[in-house]
């Protein structure tokens, strides 16, 4: 057994090796708490809660660290134009992401740390780094001197001649132009905490460096983000970990963006979808399918449609969960492991599409199982649908979606009470040969999205793709 990931600073699938044997240490970068997140924010998290689920299934002590950028410049001009302190603007939204994350059915991280929290690790790392000749200070500001340090961009793979910095109001003093700030100093209104430098506020990488050693150590396995975090978050938390003394992440693992219009989702293109409105429109359990069925580092490109196609495709599994767990008259564990074909996609670098077409696989082969009444089969074949939708995240007969499964019940009685009544005319219709009445009833249920099956023991529906 060894799961394979694909390596951003390798630019290759690489085996796992953990540092320690039988743990794992994953760093996500987590949300900058401007604004309400998108489902293009939560992306991020629910694939990496993937990642953490299926480690844990492979029987590892996984620590999962996803920190909470509360301090930066989105979020200082956020509460300038809404008259707001900044700290109230960060925790509004903190918890937006909390509220995203639970009801998608992310797990909570091991640990969560705010940047704002972890100053005094930050101007440790600044001192050292200044010590090292690695960084230096100007007007307040402490910039990272990025020719002091060999190795620098190998992440993102760029030549330091060709390098345009990003760089921010307030940024002088800068001995090149590529150096990057790590700590800013202050400006009136905005927040501030005391260092040697004097007053100012931390820049954004530094945050991340300082609570990756602060949580994690000087090495740990995994580090995660959105492949717009590449450069130059990812390229100057190396630059400043290393220069620290730090081994840093051992992989480096992105995630691709959901898109729309072919352009990445975000609230500056006004395109977001906000997953506080989506959840009105879809139930949490078909969105986090949406989300999480394609390859982590495969681009969404948002639609309404595919979006029901989803929802037909989750459907169907649940239908045959329904099904089955009605036929057995009690609820039908899942199994120790997973079925060999899904293990195998999942060690894969996570393919996701290649284990959900397992699940599907099996699901069909659990339906052959009851319209043959063959009872065991059937429930044997359950038993490992369970095994692999825990897995997702997605077996709706988990606690997580407990509420929304009894939602679901009520909801499935109610359709199952109509359609009977329309099942009934049409047997009665074929019981007099009324064949043409028989099928235009079959025929307008299917145009309302169900599938209706003829059985030894009489009709069953199901819903199919709309």
């Amino acid at each position: 057994m060894t799961i394979r990931l694909y390596d951003t600073s390798a630019r290759q699938i690489r085996d796992f090796t953990p540092l320690t044997p039988g743990c794992v240490s994953i760093y996500l970068c987590g949300a900058t708490v401007q604004a309400a997140p998108h489902i293009g924010h939560v992306r991020s998290g629910l694939n990496f809660d993937i990642m953490r689920r299926w480690f844990t299934h492979r029987g590892y002590d996984v620590t999962f660290v996803r920190n909470v950028t509360d301090i930066d410049d989105k979020i200082i001009r956020k509460a300038a134009e809404q008259n707001r302190p900044w700290w109230s603007i960060g925790y509004e939204n903190e918890r937006a992401f909390d509220d995203a994350y639970t009801t998608l059915g992310c797990l909570p991280p091991t640990y969560e740390p705010r940047a704002t929290g972890h100053v005094t690790e930050m101007v440790e790392m600044m001192r050292t780094l200044i010590e090292r000749g690695h960084a230096y200070e100007s007007d307040g500001n402490v910039y990272f001197d990025v020719r002091s340090l060999p190795g620098y961009l190998s992440l993102s793979n760029q030549e330091l001649e060709n390098l345009l910095q990003p760089s921010e109001e307030g940024e002088t003093g800068k001995r090149d132009p590529r150096d990057f700030a790590m700590w800013k100093a202050a400006k009136p209104g905005e927040p501030s905490w005391e260092t040697p430098w004097g007053l100012g506020r931390p820049g954004w990488h530094l945050e991340c460096s300082a609570m990756a050693h602060k949580y994690l150590g000087s090495a740990f396995d995994i580090h995660g983000g959105g492949i717009d975090l590449i450069f130059p978050h990812h390229e100057n938390e190396i630059a400043q970990a290393r220069g620290f003394g730090d081994a840093f992440a051992r992989y480096w693992v992105h995630n691709a963006w959901v898109t729309m219009s072919g352009e990445k989702m975000s609230k500056s293109l006004g395109n977001s979808v906000l997953v506080s409105e989506m959840v009105k429109r879809w139930r949490p359990i078909v969105l986090r399918y949406y989300l999480g069925a394609p390859h982590y580092r495969s681009t969404i490109e948002y639609s309404e449609e595919s979006l029901r196609e989803a929802e037909a495709a989750f459907a169907r599994i649940e239908g045959f969960v329904q099904r089955v767990t009605e036929l057995a008259g009690k609820t039908v564990d899942p199994a120790d492991q997973v079925t060999p074909a899904f293990a195998e996609a999942m060690d894969d670098d996570l393919g996701v599409p290649q284990a959900l077409a397992v699940v599907h696989n099996t699901v069909r082969q659990g339906n052959s199982a009851l319209a043959a009444d063959d009872k065991d089969a059937a429930v044997a074949r359950l038993s490992e649908v369970r095994a692999m939708l825990g897995v997702l995240g997605l077996d709706p007969l988990d606690e997580q979606w407990a509420a929304e499964s009894d939602r679901g019940a009520e909801l499935h009685g109610v359709v199952d009470s109509l359609v009977r009544l329309v099942l009934d005319q049409r047997e009665a219709a074929r019981a007099r040969k009324d064949w043409p009445t028989a099928d235009a009833i079959r025929d307008r249920l299917g145009q309302a999205g169900l599938v209706i099956e003829d059985g030894p023991q009489g009709p069953r529906w199901s819903l199919g793709a709309r």
